[in-house]
């Protein structure tokens, strides 16, 4: 399983550049006919600075670099646990530990 991670929008200042990326990580995997599916959504806030050494405009960012952005916000740990919590999401999914329904 590999995570993928998504920026669904950016809000910016029309003047500097970014200042929240929404973003979304999720697997999934299928077994036999049911596709067993985990995902984190969160958004993340920067305060840009168009003098700043390094300082990309709008126009030229990329999804990846602004996910490097928000992994870099989040911290190696931070990311780590959100991936394990979506590997234990699929896990779960896999082998419920509640089902529902009736015997009849």
């Amino acid at each position: 399983m590999a995570i993928t991670w998504t920026i669904s929008t950016l809000e910016r200042n029309t003047d500097d550049g970014v200042v929240v990326a929404h973003w979304r990580a999720s697997d999934s995997e299928t077994v036999g006919e049911v596709e067993h599916v985990g995902s984190s959504y969160g958004s993340c806030g920067f305060t840009p600075d168009a003098d700043a050494d390094g300082y990309t405009a709008y126009a030229d960012i990329t999804e990846t670099q602004v996910i490097g952005w928000v992994k870099d916000d989040m911290g190696e740990e931070a990311v780590t646990a959100l991936e394990d919590s979506i590997a234990s999401q699929i896990a779960d999914s896999k082998a419920p530990a509640i089902s529902t329904g009736v015997p009849w």
